[in-house]
């Protein structure tokens, strides 16, 4: 039975705007597969409000996926909307870029197409790949796009070339899955600053996301979808992705071997309102516990132990806490530090 993954993190509410920037993403396809999948993240304020960066993306699943950037108008996303359309009705990624650009529909409410950036993965009726991506004159510096036979690579505002080069790398360099190329992809851009307007605050942006469909997907229902909607300053997002993925690829299997994994595992993390806790069975269960604590070392509830695997509610207000695990004597077992957002 086909099983689909959706996990998510929104950190920050904001006010709704009418357009916005976007920065680093890849679009890709996988001819052996028949995949599409995109990824990409941003240093948009506020992005959280708007379900986070993966609005740039649009997929066909079996045929192609297209990411819209900079400068967009959004509710709706009206040019990624119509190269959809145009994606889904059969013409090649390079004759949508050029309907897109000769027939911007954003103009009235965000500048004109020579603002804008487009990438297009594609695969054609004999199941083979095409790319094309676009990057207007007057996109922000710096600005760029790579392409290769499976994917187009594209950014704006950004620290500089290295950020699409190290992307590029990523994605190429590593063996597996459209997934864990995407991702790898997503750690070549893990660069303070790659979004250029995160640079003060140490990261790369503020927003991530991946996403992958296999043919038979519906477009609502991804194989994977993980999205960091928005992040406060300071924190990585693309590492909080790592950790949704990492995830996702221990849940992915037919069954969980829960005797051979760590002992101790918590995710998501960040989180919000509940948490995952996998304990491996190479522990007794009985008579253990888990206490939140808080920043200060107050402890702020316990919990006893009644599964292996367990969904347990996170502190009220946001924060970093300490999880920990103790036996019946009080004796640590383990324990983690987990950002709490709610």
């Amino acid at each position: 039975m086909k099983r689909h993954y959706i996990f998510g993190i929104c950190l920050v509410i904001c006010a709704q705007s009418l357009w916005a920037q976007d920065t680093f993403s890849i679009v890709a396809v996988d001819p052996a597969t028949g995949e599409v999948g995109s990824a990409g993240a941003t240093c948009v304020e506020g992005i959280g409000a708007l379900g986070g960066v993966i609005l740039l993306s649009g997929i066909v699943p079996g045929r192609g996926g297209v990411n819209a950037q900079a400068y967009i108008c959004i509710n709706p996303h009206i040019n990624l909307d119509n190269g959809i359309a145009r994606l889904s009705a059969g013409d090649a990624p390079q004759t949508v870029i050029d309907w897109l650009v000769n027939n911007d529909a954003c103009a009235s409410q965000s500048f004109n197409p020579t603002y804008r950036q487009y990438g297009i993965a594609a695969l054609n009726e004999a199941g083979a790949p095409e790319t094309a991506a676009y990057t207007g004159q007057n996109t922000d510096d710096w600005k760029g796009h790579l392409l290769g036979e499976t994917y187009s690579i594209q950014g704006n505002i950004l620290l500089g070339p290295e950020v699409l080069e190290e992307m590029e790398a990523g994605f190429n360099n590593t063996d597996g899955s459209l997934a864990e190329r995407l991702m790898a992809a997503m750690q070549g851009g893990n660069i303070p600053g790659a979004d250029a307007r995160c640079l003060a605050d140490g990261t790369s942006s503020t927003s991530a996301f991946l996403r992958v469909f296999k043919p038979d997907d519906s477009p609502s229902s991804p194989y994977l979808e993980l999205n960091v909607a928005e992040v406060p300053a300071g924190v990585e997002p693309i590492d909080s992705l790592q950790a949704l993925f990492d995830e996702w690829q221990l849940t992915d299997a037919s069954e969980v071997d829960l005797f051979n994994m760590p002992d101790f595992k918590v995710f998501p993390n960040p989180a919000s309102a509940v948490v995952q806790v996998h304990l491996s069975e190479k522990l007794s269960i009985a008579q253990l516990y888990l206490e939140w604590y808080n920043a200060i070392g107050q402890k702020r509830s316990q919990t006893n132990v009644q599964a292996y695997k367990m969904t347990l509610e996170t502190p009220n207000n946001a924060g970093v806490y300490r999880l920990v695990l103790r036996d019946q004597q009080g004796n640590v077992l383990h324990q983690e530090s987990v950002v709490v957002t709610n």
